[in-house]
């Protein structure tokens, strides 16, 4: 039996609702839910008292129910000559108080002002089904006629599945007309999700009519979602729509979840629903390889804050090594973000039960116990020491995480890439907190031990002899490749980085190689300020800082009658453009032209070393394809669990280092680094760092 129309246009001719009927016979047809489904939403907005029109009735049974439940004036009407005697002879005898009337809704015979309540199930839709001229002054005719039977204080409530142009047409018209506009989703319930007919939500347009006052502007739009009662207001019309998009993206993500085990990782941002700011970041894996038993369908990670950006919770690589390891078959992670305030592990699994447990696999047992797992068992400390915006680098943060053994650490970021790291260091531990006094001896066990009692000061020191990044590592173990290692140290070296940031990678230089001579090129005056005032940075005698391009002072330098020459050049320069498929250096570092520049100012003996961060995989064969046509001798070190790949080049082949010959010099080096009385970081051994070094 063909029910369904040739096209969506025939939902708005009469004829078609006839044949559909006829063939249907008395059978109800509900679009969208019948009354179980919407009564509770009904019950918010219609009293039984109220004068209730019904448009496009069709065979429904919600008219039905709700008269059975004391909404006892209702006027029904639909353009289907069949419907309309198949509902008066069902109803007649039953319900004698309810009218059925074949009418059309674009020209309706009521007297103005005749009811308190519009309801239309799907009707809205069923003609708002392009958004060609005709069919929106045919939604503007019913519009105006909906607006003239209802009384001013009475509603019209649309159900709709809120595509985004019935939603815009429907908010748009209103909102002009001075109308009170609230969209509410309606709820479903658990048992329901799986059975439910369509994979989107249900919405009901809640549209309050006020009286109309010349000249003034009264807009008032709000949604109400199913999790939460209370009405969030929203400014615009394009916010509203985007909100109903929001819900509709997440139904259809949590139904593809209970269908089936996820190949990817799909992952969705909760937000705030005062502020609209994400709260939190959710990330769904899948593991179908660990094998199943009662205890371990599902489980809710939650990661510190701070320490979303970790190889292990902010890779999709990452993150399947840790599903896995948990040993459960579907683990959600969850990411707190910065400047929201968090009351808690009991206060998040509170807030986040209702909406993570919507996301459950497919088959997890009735009542199971669903475990909120972390590191360490808290949420961390992520506390924001500065907040400022750079002319050059947009947004940024200078903020303090706890990391593991109650270490902290200071980062910058820049909030156009905020799940990047752009400069590290690790704080020094502080003998008294800022703002605490020592306390006696004698009340030594009245002092907290929780992290609160340990954060560190804005002003808290820097440990220099501690490398955060492990591309930092890899670029001074690559000095290693200058030979000679016992003389390095107090080897008159010259050595150029372009690229500041918090200026930890210059800074180590300077400090372990007593004699070197270190300058840094940076592009953006606030950065110096940052690392200045935040990493413990500092110029003298053997550190100097050019506030210039980089390319411009390579190539000035290069130009000069004598042109100065480095023991060293290291590009650690980041691109702000986030298209490219390279994010480190940019492109116009590694173009030949300027490469042969950097050769023009090494030593022959000397180290060119490229900090490439490239997902590309035929744009970085490109760049190393260049490289080598410039520098006949180039190594390669991988970061484990980064993107980032390290490049060592030189000018001559002849003068390579055989594995065993490199990590000797490399052991070497560390050793005369290594002098007494200096801290060293103990996790930083240059051999290891080499061992994975390959010729390009």
């Amino acid at each position: 039996m063909a029910l369904l129309p040739r096209s969506a246009r025939e939902f708005g001719s009469a004829q078609y609702w006839e044949r559909f009927f006829r063939q249907r016979g008395p059978r109800a047809f509900e679009w969208y839910g019948g009354y179980p489904q919407l009564c509770a939403a009904l019950h918010k907005y219609v009293r039984p008292r109220d004068k209730v029109l019904v448009v496009g009735c069709g065979n429904s049974e919600l008219s039905e129910q709700m008269y059975d439940v004391g909404f006892q004036d209702i006027v029904n009407v639909d353009i289907s000559e069949v419907v309309i005697n198949q509902m008066r002879e069902r109803n007649t005898h039953k319900r004698p108080k309810m009218s059925y009337l074949l009418m059309d809704m674009l020209q309706m015979d009521f007297q103005d002002s005749r009811f308190q309540v519009v309801l239309d199930k799907g009707t809205l839709d069923a003609i708002l089904v392009d958004e060609e001229e005709a069919t929106l002054e045919r939604v503007d005719r019913m519009f105006a006629e909906i607006s003239r039977v209802l009384q001013v204080g009475g509603r019209y409530l649309c159900i709709s599945l809120a595509q985004a142009h019935v939603v815009k047409k429907a908010v748009d018209y209103f909102s002009r007309e001075g109308w009170m506009v609230r969209i509410h989703q309606l709820s479903v319930s658990e048992d329901e999700v799986d059975h439910q007919q369509f994979v989107l939500p249900v919405f009901i347009y809640v549209m309050t009519k006020f009286k109309k006052i010349p000249g003034a502007v009264l807009q008032i739009l709000e949604i109400c979602t199913e999790e939460k009662d209370k009405p969030v207001r929203v400014e615009s019309v394009e916010q509203l729509v985007e909100a109903v998009k929001e819900r509709q993206m997440y139904a259809v993500l949590r139904s593809q979840l209970n269908k089936s085990p996820s190949t990817g990782q799909v992952s969705l941002d909760l937000c705030d629903a005062d502020s609209g700011k994400p709260r939190y970041t959710l990330h769904v894996v899948d593991s179908p390889a660990v094998k199943a038993s009662r205890d371990n369908h599902f489980a809710i990670f939650i990661i510190p804050q701070g320490r979303e950006t970790e190889w292990l919770f902010g890779t999709e690589a990452g993150r399947k090594q840790l599903a896995a390891s948990a040993g459960y078959r579907r683990l959600i992670t969850v990411a707190l973000h910065r400047d929201e305030h968090y009351a808690g592990m009991e206060g998040i699994q509170a807030q986040l039960s209702g909406k993570v447990m919507e996301l459950a696999p497919p088959g997890l047992p009735a009542h199971q116990q669903v475990p909120f797992l972390s590191v360490g068992g808290d949420i961390g400390v992520r506390t924001v020491q500065h907040r400022d915006t750079s002319a050059m680098s947009g947004e940024y943060v200078i903020e303090d995480v706890k990391g593991d053994h109650m270490c902290y650490f200071r980062r910058l970021i820049f909030l156009s890439n905020r799940n990047v790291v752009q400069s590290e260091a690790r704080l020094l531990p502080s003998a008294t907190p800022k703002g605490q006094k020592k306390r006696r001896k004698d009340k030594k066990k009245q002092v907290s031990s929780s992290p609160e009692a340990s954060r560190p000061s804005a002003g808290q020191a820097v440990d220099r002899s501690y490398l955060c990044c492990e591309h930092h590592k890899a670029m001074v173990a690559g000095l290693a490749l200058l030979r000679n290692p016992e003389l390095l140290p107090g080897a008159q070296l010259s050595v150029l980085v372009i690229g500041l940031g918090g200026g930890s990678l210059p800074l180590f230089i300077h400090e372990y190689f007593r004699q070197a001579r270190v300058e840094t090129v940076e592009i953006d005056p606030a950065m110096l300020e940052v690392a200045t005032r935040w990493f413990g940075f500092s110029q003298g005698d053997r550190m100097t800082v050019h506030l210039s391009d980089g390319l411009a002072h390579v190539a000035n330098l290069a130009a000069a009658e004598a042109p100065a020459q480095y023991n060293a050049v290291m590009f650690d320069v980041d691109s702000k453009d986030p298209s490219l498929g390279m994010s480190c250096p940019p492109p116009a570092f590694v173009e030949k032209s300027f490469l042969e520049k950097v050769r023009t100012i090494l030593v022959p003996d000397g180290v060119f070393v490229l900090n490439l961060v490239c997902r590309d995989s035929l744009l970085k064969d490109s760049v190393l394809a260049t490289l080598k046509e410039v520098f006949p001798l180039v190594y390669a070190r991988r970061i484990e669990g980064e993107v980032n790949e390290i490049l060592f080049s030189q000018l001559h082949p002849e003068g390579k280092l055989a594995a065993p010959e490199l990590l000797e010099t490399a052991r070497a080096l560390e050793m005369t680094l290594r002098r007494p009385g200096q801290a060293w970081d103990s996790s930083c051994v240059l051999a290891d760092v080499l061992a994975a070094v390959q010729i390009v």
